[in-house]
């Protein structure tokens, strides 16, 4: 029997612990919790913990610690904390006595790291703590892996930044900083310097700040006017004004106020005839301009260099094949410069210099950086041809005799073909997050904002903008609309669709005091809702920015095309110079028969053709695309089938698990346990069993020891007692995976499995032990009372198991996936349940740390170890892991510690995350195959290798279209992802 207890502080001499809440349960079983309307501080923590922070949760903490004296000072105090558990390294200068430590403040505090060295015998004098803030950056202008990769290292050298993720396929950075030395100014000034467009998106601050765009603001006067009515508003920290764009920035507390709350205060702030508005300024709408924005301009480019390239490629390509219709481009001008050739560099020229910009300015900056892109080889390739005909052409100006070929066609052709590739690459590209996109648009744009009076009854209705709700905020949700926040339902009774966010197809009945989800469908009666979490608060956002954030992180395998990428161009140009000499040379030397150079060409044009084809064809960026694109829509399609996957990481280790070990209660159980008998074994009454079990088990937090204590409640209540105190414990004490004691009164009482009644020597007679033998053959616990060293009585409790558990079990074995039950209960309970669900192996009366250890035993063994578990004391194990799944309506712990979450709490999910997993990485290995088939096959073809014997060759500007068909070709096969099924669906 596995317990979960939340210690709680009982005098000032007694150590004491609060479990960490930085996640709540995620969205926990919403239709069986009734919360009291006075439950205030339970609708304070918000369902999901902020995900811009989910991988910066170490901390640095400096000391300065009075009575170092020497070497060995500093070794007693990096002694006495580096085993503290949460610490995760520790630096002391014996010089100055100074420390550095870093620790997970979800295991442990600053002030308890001080508290510790105080124990030790020395004096901590000063304490500074290193705070870490994140902000999120959108970055425009990367075209490959070598790009992001740039802006990593330009990143990396900005003074203060500890670290930094840059995805290409979402085209955004995540960047973690010491606000003391650096902030998001600089941060996006490095990006700039390093030649890319950077904008804001977000930052930790902005959690609880609003941007509003100001209306009617002329003058210093009015921004003085609106500045100093902001500043006094209640709840107000920080205002900042931007005058440029005449917006102003509001830190507030969401206690106290709100958008709406804010707007208002502007418009209070006009006076006379001036007046002023405000309205909300997001930056995310600004985003999606940008992104539209952005494949209008690639549109437009394109357009405008088919205005010029393809006149070109008629002149140079279709028309000398129909002599009548094309002789009149022979017609000379002056010397050997005929019209045909003279319109070919007009009409190419502004495709080179003006379509072609971007390449030079992406090249210059690449080269400033000492890198290479794909820049760099269209402008070499296009440049290479453009800078040749120029050269032919000054040269059939100035001369009577000279006849040579111009590729004003291919330096044209090869810009157009490549913007083409680069916009519909952009449009598949802004596919890949469909699946999020959906999830987003789940929250209404309006919502009905109502008053009421001390009855419930409704004195004034306003409809409003969603973002314009406030904390506190009486929402009315009529039939068939969607619920715009998080909130508790304050008056009504309906039934609630929760399918979009929780999986569960069956409408969830919703009466006053339960928990609504935004996002989720009201069915069919009214209800008025009372906001708890609004914004970035709300279940349905916080899903979203887990995603963003996993999407963001870069899977393993993607290192492979970042080692490729590095060294790619170089190759590359390498190649191409190769080529040409390989070529040219032979030509020239008359090694290579004349006859099979083409009339029109010399040597060295041929030998040009197929160096700039080398370079064009071998452009890297599908292979910098293959991976983040299919996480992408992987990551997104898995939030939208309940299952929310953390990180890349996480996606590409699922694949190779070959055993599941499952936790037992609330896990392969139901997790609401029942009593289903009560016995008694002594000379003590049922009134006093109940009694002293209900005083020690009222302070836990387990199920079984609630379902215990609701028994224990109602067999007193049959006895004829009416009483609803529950008596005062003394010294309770936890006996993590055993049970619990206490004194009440002058009686030692313990309750908890048999375990415990050994570990403190209450003896258990045949009787007792013959009790337990029978419930356990039927899969039942017992939970023993033992008062004064007796066993008083015995609740025998049962947990069902989940009607999935068995399929989702046989299903795993025919993948190849072998499972286990690791469980805190005892052996037989253990057994008994894995027989009726199909498992082979159990390991039982294991605690928290004796998980973790089984798993690692089966890791040494060489197996990829994925663990489901829910409960507190299942954390360790699922931090130990390869892959740890926590159930959804699981503790926060639990939550935390995974690295996959199953939002609708059904097993049926483990096998849809491995399975995604799996066709995930499948995907991932198809796209490297169409990446590095296209420059297999492509450069030995671009190259000539086929010509000698074939005569078929690959001019520069068909190289073009290949390079951006293979970029084309990956998105899209990563898109396919969105196709995915769950390969087992249980009603």
């Amino acid at each position: 029997m596995s317990y979960k207890f939340k210690i709680l502080k009982a005098d000032s001499t007694k150590v004491y612990a609060e479990i960490p809440t930085c996640y709540t349960v995620i969205l926990s079983s919403v239709q069986d919790t009734e919360m009291e309307l006075n439950g205030v501080d339970e609708l304070k923590i918000p369902l999901l913990e902020h995900p811009g922070l989910e991988d910066v949760t170490d901390r640095t903490v400096m000391i300065q610690i009075s009575d170092i004296k020497c070497a060995s000072c500093a070794n007693s105090v990096e002694s006495a904390i580096r085993n503290v558990n949460g610490v995760k390294s520790i630096m002391v200068s014996p010089l100055d006595g100074r420390a550095a430590i870093k620790y997970s403040p979800k295991l442990i505090t600053a002030k308890k790291i001080k508290e510790t060295i105080e124990g030790a015998g020395f004096r901590v004098d000063e304490l500074q703590e290193q705070k870490i803030s994140v902000c999120r950056v959108r970055i425009k202008g990367m075209a490959c892996t070598s790009c992001s990769e740039s802006v990593e290292n330009a990143l990396q050298m900005v003074d203060g930044v500890k670290k930094a993720i840059v995805g290409l396929a979402l085209e955004e950075a995540k960047v973690h900083f010491d606000p003391n030395l650096t902030d998001a100014n600089k941060i996006l000034e490095a990006i700039e310097d390093a030649g890319f467009g950077a904008d804001l998106i977000s930052s930790e601050n902005d959690v609880n700040k609003v941007h509003l765009k100001l209306e009617g603001v002329d003058s210093a006067e009015d921004i003085n006017a609106i500045m100093s009515c902001l500043k006094l508003a209640v709840g107000v920290n920080h205002v900042e004004m931007d005058l440029t764009e005449h917006k102003v920035t509001v830190g507030y507390d969401p206690d106290f106020t709100g958008p709406r709350s804010l707007i208002h205060c502007v418009q209070e702030a006009s006076c006379g005839p001036k007046m002023y508005q405000a309205s909300l300024y997001s930056s995310s709408g600004q985003i999606g301009k940008d992104k539209v924005n952005e494949i209008r301009t690639y549109r437009d480019l394109f357009l405008f260099s088919c205005l010029f390239s393809v006149p070109v490629f008629l002149f140079a390509m279709v028309l000398p094949m129909f002599p009548p219709y094309g002789n009149w481009l022979n017609y000379k001008i002056h010397n050997m410069l005929t019209l045909g050739l003279f319109l070919r560099w007009v009409l190419s020229t502004p495709v080179q210099f003006i379509a072609g910009k971007r390449f030079y300015v992406g090249s210059y900056h690449a080269l400033r950086r000492r890198s290479a892109n794909m820049d760099v080889l269209v402008a070499l390739g296009s440049n290479a041809a453009y800078f040749y005909s120029i050269y032919v052409l000054i040269k059939a100006l100035t001369s009577d005799t000279f006849q040579g070929q111009d590729f004003f066609e291919t330096s044209s052709m090869l810009i157009s073909f490549i913007l083409l590739g680069k916009y519909l690459e952009i449009m598949a590209k802004g596919k890949t997050s469909d699946a999020l996109g959906k999830l987003t648009k789940l929250v209404p744009d309006k919502a009905y904002l109502v008053t009421i009076d001390a009855d419930g009854n409704i004195i004034t209705e306003t409809e409003i903008d969603t973002q314009l709700i406030q904390k506190n905020d009486i929402i009315k949700i009529v039939p068939g609309a969607k619920i715009p926040v998080d909130g508790i339902v304050i008056k009504g009774q309906s039934y609630a669709n929760e399918s979009m966010i929780t999986g569960e197809a069956r409408p969830v009945d919703k009466i006053p005091g339960d928990k609504v989800i935004s996002g989720t469908i009201n069915e069919n009666g009214c209800l008025l809702v009372k906001a708890t979490h609004v914004g970035s608060d709300t279940a349905l956002s916080q899903i979203v920015q887990l995603v963003e954030a996993a999407q963001l992180a870069k899977a393993p395998v993607q290192k492979l095309a970042d080692h490729i990428s590095r060294v790619f161009v170089p190759i590359v140009v390498v190649a191409a110079l190769v080529t040409w000499l390989g070529w040219f040379i032979p030509m020239e030397a008359g090694i290579y028969p004349k006859h099979l150079i083409p009339k029109e060409v010399n040597p060295f044009e041929l030998a040009l053709q197929f160096a700039i084809s080398v370079l064009v064809v071998a452009c890297p960026c599908a292979l910098g695309l293959a991976t983040p694109t299919a996480v992408m829509v992987a990551s997104g399609m898995g939030a939208s089938l309940g299952v929310l996957i953390k990180g890349g990481d996480a996606l590409e280790k699922a694949h190779k698990v070959k055993v599941v070990v499952f936790d037992k209660t609330g896990t392969l159980t139901v997790g609401k346990p029942m009593v289903v008998s009560a016995v008694l074994f002594s000379q003590f009454s049922m009134e006093e069993l109940c009694d002293m079990a209900i005083a020690v088990e009222a302070s836990s937090e387990h199920p079984m020891a609630k379902s215990v204590v609701s028994h224990a409640k109602r067999l007193r209540q049959n006895f004829g007692s009416c009483t609803e105190e529950v008596p005062d414990v003394k010294d309770f004490e936890v006996h993590v995976g055993a049970g619990v004691s206490g004194k009440v009164g002058e009686r030692t009482v313990f309750v908890g499995n048999k375990r415990l009644m050994h570990a403190c020597n209450v003896p258990i007679c045949s009787e007792v032990e013959r009790y337990i033998s029978e419930n356990e053959i039927l899969a039942r616990t017992c939970v023993l009372v033992s008062i004064d060293g007796k066993i008083a009585g015995a609740f025998s409790v049962t947990d069902p198991v989940k009607p999935e558990a068995k399929r989702v079990i046989s299903f795993l074995h025919s993948m190849g996936i072998s499972s286990i039950i690791v469980t805190g209960d005892n052996y037989s309970t253990a057994t008994a349940i894995a027989n009726e669900v199909g498992i082979d192996k159990v390991f039982a009366e294991t605690n928290p740390l004796g998980k973790a250890d089984k798993v690692k035993e089966l890791q040494m063994k060489g197996m990829t170890v994925a663990m489901v578990g829910d409960g507190i004391n299942d954390s360790p194990a699922l931090v130990a892991a390869d892959v740890g799944m926590a159930i959804g309506a699981g503790t926060d712990v639990a939550i935390e510690a995974a690295d996959i979450v199953l939002i609708k709490s059904s097993l049926e999910d483990v096998i849809t995350a491995i399975d995604l997993s799996r066709k995930t990485l499948s995907r991932i290995r198809l796209n490297y195959i169409w990446a590095l088939g296209y420059n297999i096959l492509g450069m030995p073809i671009a190259a000539g290798v086929l010509y000698p014997f074939t005569g078929v060759r690959l001019p520069p500007w068909l190289a073009g279209a290949c390079m951006a068909a293979s970029s084309l070709s990956v998105v899209s096969s990563s898109l396919l992802l969105q196709l995915y099924k769950k390969p087992l669906h249980i009603e």
